[in-house]
């Protein structure tokens, strides 16, 4: 069975073009997402909107879906 996954969204205004460090209150998180079209569809219209700003920058993360509680 394929693992499944969830995708979020997340990033900001960086402080340099190391894409190190966020400038704090610039924080962006969407999601989850249960497919990464889904969340690449959020990803390219959030960076639309911001791009005027030139150390904005948001990123497509996956992460493994959490285990099923077990039943009783």
């Amino acid at each position: 069975m394929a693992e499944r996954k969830l995708y979020y969204v997340w990033g900001g205004v960086f402080l340099d073009s190391t894409w190190q460090d966020l400038e704090p209150g610039t924080e962006e998180s969407h999601g989850p997402f249960h497919d990464a079209e889904t969340a690449e569809r959020v990803w390219r219209d959030e960076t639309r909107r911001r791009v005027d700003t030139a150390l904005h920058r948001l990123f497509v993360v996956e992460a493994p879906r959490p285990p099923a509680p077990a039943s009783r």
